[in-house]
């Protein structure tokens, strides 16, 4: 499993990197809830990391898309 993200990483991303990361960790979310109900997940954690993450690139996302408005 992938550990946290930095977001001095999720920075140096495209705006189209962006969306397909947020993608990629929906789907993640979505099958850890998944696995949560029908109690095969082993690493809790893992549900608020992923969620964080989200957060953490959609935060990237619309800065960059404020800092293009803005010029």
């Amino acid at each position: 499993m992938k550990a946290k993200q930095r977001v001095s990483n999720i920075r140096v991303m495209t705006p189209d990197q962006l969306d397909d990361e947020v993608l990629k960790l929906k789907k993640e979310q979505f099958n850890l809830r998944f696995q949560r109900a029908t109690g095969q997940l082993e690493n809790t954690s893992r549900v608020r990391q992923v969620r964080r993450d989200i957060a953490r690139v959609k935060t990237v996302a619309a800065e960059k898309n404020a800092a293009r408005e803005k010029v």
